[in-house]
């Protein structure tokens, strides 16, 4: 049916209008946008993104390291270097901290957190692998609170030196704790190096564990 163009017109404007009162009803909110100004976003620099970790261990003295010879390592090896060790700290004890670090011993390794003048760990943190400790023992004439452990230091050449470490701790119970601690993780070391073939001998922890000294005393 023909329509004149003004009806035409005015039926086309009727459906547009409808359908775009369709598409509004339709149509979600936009969310709301709030802009700041610059002045008013405060930046707070003193709060740290991360809590500082809790370091766990025992409290000692470090007394320091000194080389040493041999490749068998057996009861009473690391008396004379101990005793080295000793004199040196004795000599200095007025300007060292009583207690100058943190021994953490952990499975695979062993943690020497070094603490400042208010007792407090540094960021500064001497890392000794377990596979490479040679020997432990908290029997020592010189004093029954030092626990010291014989380590195989690679240099940067590949070659390598045995040096002997030394701590003083508060008590002979705590050295005896930190040797049993040493042998227990010097046995889970042993495992995982065997699970993982790098151990290919037949050998037990016991056989092996004669190299590490953890005297009860």
């Amino acid at each position: 049916m023909w329509q004149p163009a003004t009806e035409r017109l005015q039926h086309f404007q009727t459906m547009l209008k409808t359908k775009l009162n369709v598409l509004t009803l339709r149509k979600e909110p936009l969310p709301t946008v709030i802009f700041h100004e610059p002045e008013a976003i405060e930046l707070c620099t003193t709060t740290p993104l991360m809590k500082t970790r809790a370091h766990t261990g025992c409290k000692v003295t470090y007394l320091g390291k000194i080389s040493t010879t041999g490749m068998q390592f057996l009861s009473g090896c690391t008396e004379k270097p101990v005793i080295e060790l000793w004199k040196k700290h004795t000599l200095a004890r007025e300007d060292v901290y009583p207690a100058n670090a943190l021994l953490e011993i952990r499975p695979f390794q062993v943690w020497l957190h070094h603490l400042d003048l208010k007792g407090e760990a540094t960021v500064h943190m001497d890392t000794f692998q377990v596979a490479r400790i040679a020997y432990c023992t908290a029997d020592h004439n010189v004093s029954p609170n030092i626990f010291a452990w014989v380590y195989r230091e690679i240099n940067d050449d590949l070659s390598y030196q045995m040096d002997c470490h030394a701590v003083e701790c508060e008590s002979k119970l705590e050295a005896k704790k930190l040797a049993h601690a040493m042998m227990e993780a010097f046995k889970k070391t042993f495992h995982s190096m065997k699970s993982d073939g790098r151990i290919h001998r037949n050998s037990s922890s016991e056989e092996v564990s004669h190299e590490l000294e953890s005297d009860d005393g």
